[in-house]
């Protein structure tokens, strides 16, 4: 790869993702100034999931069969870059809601296609490939403490995020037409609806282990969206300065833990991982429900921080584990399948029984029990374990020793 198109890949990814962290972690704070309830808080978050739903078929229907993927990533992020600005507009939730929930279903499709163009310029993109989209992870990181150090949250001025991350849209959509050239990968070629939502990879749920997986990670996603809906209004609500500065430190344990993945591969197994990041969602939520910007300011803190554990331990481990077990024939479709199942059906259900949960435990204009609160996904997530402890057993059939079955034998990537 030549040194230009490395350097557009890689802003290609940091202003991908500095775009998302640029206002979706404080879009729960910035709705309290529309009057929003805690109710079309998660309808507001909730977009993501639709536009998660959407997604496949923008991709699969337009990218992959008519036009090359860099020419509709810049015409998606010109469009959003329009969506985002037309949004500081509005005064209201009832005229915010359908034009965020647009711009979550032109911006969901472009995750999908900054990969596909990544990929196209790499020979090994088992190595070429992490370095590149680590920009992203840096990308939300900066967004977060740009708006901390800035302080827009304590001056009521989040409005501004939507212009920064509209202004970053349009630098992106300008950019992408300078991409290297990713031609449709399917032209000609005919597109079924199962291909397009990955159905090809069903039969995994034939694995008894695999559908107790699949279940799993639907219903961990019900605790996600508290996290992702309601930390940055509930860590402002509580006292803590620069919120959305220190919500970038989840980020950067999620990097680090990235990086030490592979270590804790080879001396844990796949059980143990998944177990030990549903583990870390407990805890999370503990330390939330029990913190505070005083005596317990150090829970906060450890709650955030523990977002490597959560997501890479549970997330990309089930992704890897997703990977080896389909086989070639059905790796893309496979994940294309989960992540539907996740981010999409999974998160709906969790934006929308999270917003009248946290609704029902409002104590003031300002106010809520944040510890009544927080304590429901913790118990979400102990009963998700539980349940996965249970009948969870990673086996398949593998060469092995004499004298060992081969059916007893567990998979250890």
């Amino acid at each position: 790869m030549t040194f230009t198109n490395r350097f557009k890949l890689s802003a290609m990814m940091f202003l991908e993702f500095f775009i998302w962290g640029g206002w979706f972690v404080t879009l729960g704070t910035y709705l309290k100034s529309l009057n929003a309830t805690d109710f079309q808080n998660g309808v507001a978050y909730a977009t993501q999931s639709w536009g998660a739903i959407i997604a496949p078929f923008i991709v699969g229907l337009i990218a992959d069969k008519y036009f090359s993927a860099q020419k509709v990533l810049g015409v998606l992020h010109l469009i959003g870059s329009a969506l985002l600005w037309y949004a500081t507009t509005i005064t209201n939730f009832e005229g915010f809601y359908p034009v965020i929930l647009a711009y979550m279903i032109v911006y969901m499709p472009t995750l999908a296609l900054v990969n596909s163009v990544a990929f196209k310029q790499m020979k090994d993109p088992s190595k070429e490939f992490p370095p590149i989209r680590v920009l992203g992870t840096i990308g939300w990181i900066v967004a977060g403490v740009t708006i901390g150090w800035l302080g827009w949250e304590k001056s009521n001025q989040l409005v501004l995020t939507f212009k920064m991350a509209g202004t970053a849209s349009l630098l992106l959509g300008l950019l992408s037409f300078t991409l290297p050239d990713t031609p449709p990968a399917k032209k000609g070629q005919k597109t079924t609806f199962g291909d397009i939502i990955g159905l090809d990879s069903i039969g995994l749920l034939k694995n008894k282990s695999y559908l107790t997986f699949f279940l799993a990670s639907v219903a961990i996603c019900v605790p996600l969206a508290f996290y992702y809906n309601f930390t940055n209004r509930f860590l402002n609500e509580v006292g803590m300065t620069a919120a959305a500065g220190k919500q970038s430190l989840g980020q950067m344990s999620e990097f680090l833990f990235m990086v030490l993945m592979p270590l804790f591969f080879v001396r844990l197994g796949v059980k143990k991982m998944l177990a030990l990041g549903m583990v870390a969602w407990v805890i999370r939520y503990i330390f939330f429900a029990y913190g505070n910007a005083d005596t317990n300011y150090y829970m906060l803190i450890a709650g955030i921080v523990l977002h490597g554990i959560c997501y890479d331990f549970f997330f990309v481990t089930g992704q890897i584990y997703t990977d080896n077990l389909a086989g070639e024939r059905f790796k893309s479709a496979a994940q294309g399948f989960i992540t539907l199942a996740t981010y999409g059906v999974g998160m709906l259900i969790g934006s929308y029984i999270s917003g009248p949960i946290v609704d029902h435990w409002k104590t003031g204009a300002d106010s809520h029990n944040w510890q009544a609160i927080w304590l429901v996904p913790a118990g979400i997530a102990a009963a998700v374990l539980l349940l996965f402890l249970i009948f969870f057993r990673d086996k398949k059939h593998v060469e092995t020793q004499p004298g060992v079955n081969a059916e007893d034998a567990e998979i250890v990537l």
